[in-house]
């Protein structure tokens, strides 16, 4: 049986985001291939390692499920400003190198994007245990760092950093076999950095899993109002601006209340900041267990982005959100491939940031119009479900596997 290396810093037991899918992904290649991990210990999206994890030595083995996992404890900061991040992606990349030489054969080595740092993994283990790369790329981190204001090219210091990391980040996807992406704009921009060979992999829903057959009330939704749900990262890429404005606007209408479940960088700073907003209740993530009840229990999804995130990423929360089967209101870059997808679906709710009084409005259109809300819902799961079944969409990928491993 032909062995397959993973590296990533996010994994099990992580259940929100990349770590979530690096997950799922390892889990099926482990039904066809011996399957190693790369990983660091679990600390997203809290920015905290995980309980369990905190007193376990510096490097910690476990197998899972047949899948061997070699963890490296990174530094971790509280405040993850950009330089912070810096310091993040380097500890974990310098202290999983002694990790990179435990794996005893690799016939492929996929490395996951955030960090791009790990393709320097990959290639060690490429170098020393043979075998193929593969370079899969969830966002791209740099170009998102600068869109979300993490790093601005204002001073001249941090635009020769930028074009530093730019240079680093072709360099490094030129020295694939093959790099993928989650998204068709997304594939269009690693053209342009990369003379590697492309592939679509895009992020994938377990539609019996996400059912809103199966699916029973939320704890957190089970009130008479009609419930406004967010449910994911609290973080930079988020426009929390417009979420104030939003949730404001409807603070007159106690038939209406908001709720956000998740956590993130930027949580503590919100909880703050809307404390006078009445409408408005914050919970942490639930187990993912239940997230097919929370998303579920919806009567409308909202997912908030700056106009200028535009096609360094691809927020999968959203697969989730129309899964349900409930309504969505996103705002983002008219140019986007999220837009793309609403109009492909039929689900409606895509809006300009500027478009503020437009969103109240579809608010009250779908809450006065109950059948005309079920209708776009049904219509936007019928459409994820077609296109990013959780089995179509991997079976695709182990296809490629099999022939970049012949």
């Amino acid at each position: 049986m032909k062995t397959i290396t993973i590296v990533g810093i996010n994994f099990y037991p992580e259940d929100t985001s990349t770590g979530l899918y690096t997950t799922q992904m390892t889990e099926y290649l482990s039904k066809f291939y011996n399957v190693n991990v790369i990983t660091g210990f679990p600390y997203y999206p809290q920015w905290e390692i995980k309980q369990e994890y905190k007193d376990l030595p510096k490097y910690y083995f476990e197998e899972i499920k047949g899948i061997k996992i070699y963890r490296y404890k990174q530094y971790v900061p509280k405040d993850p400003s950009f330089k912070k991040r810096i310091l993040h992606m380097i500890d974990f990349t310098i202290g999983s190198i002694k990790n990179s030489f435990k794996v005893q054969k690799s016939d492929l080595t996929i490395c996951i994007v955030p960090f791009t740092s790990s393709i320097i993994l990959g290639l060690l283990v490429k170098k020393f245990k043979g075998g193929k790369l593969w370079v899969h790329i969830q966002d791209f981190e740099f170009d998102a760092a600068i869109e979300s204001g993490l790093l601005s090219k204002n001073s001249k210091f941090k635009k020769v950093f930028a074009n530093f990391l730019f240079y680093i980040e072709t360099k490094l996807f030129n020295k694939a076999d093959i790099v993928s992406t989650i998204s068709y704009k997304m594939i269009e921009k690693l053209k342009k950095k990369t003379s590697s060979e492309t592939f679509l992999l895009p992020n994938w829903v377990d539609g019996n899993f996400i059912n809103p057959e199966t699916s029973r009330k939320h704890r957190y939704l089970n009130s008479d109002k009609f419930k406004i749900l967010y449910s994911g990262n609290i973080g930079a890429k988020q426009d929390w601006e417009f979420f104030k404005k939003f949730t404001t606007l409807l603070e007159k209408d106690g038939s209406i209340e908001i709720i956000v479940v998740g956590d993130g960088a930027l949580k503590e700073r919100l909880i703050k900041e809307t404390t006078n907003l009445k409408n408005l209740r914050i919970y942490d993530p639930v187990p993912l267990q239940e997230l097919s009840d929370l998303l579920c229990s919806a009567d409308l999804h909202i997912l908030f982005q700056k106009s200028n995130v535009i096609d360094s990423v691809m927020p999968s929360k959203i697969l989730g959100m129309m899964a349900s089967g409930k309504p969505s209101l996103v705002t983002g870059n008219i140019n986007s491939e999220l837009n793309e997808i609403f109009k492909k679906s039929q689900g409606e709710g895509y809006f300009e940031p500027s478009q503020l009084q437009e969103c109240v409005n579809f608010v009250y259109k779908l809450k006065e119009n109950p059948s005309y809300a079920k209708e776009i819902g049904f219509k936007a799961r019928e459409f994820i479900l077609e296109n990013y079944s959780y089995e179509k969409v991997l079976e695709r990928f182990r296809s490629k596997i099999e022939e970049l491993l012949k």
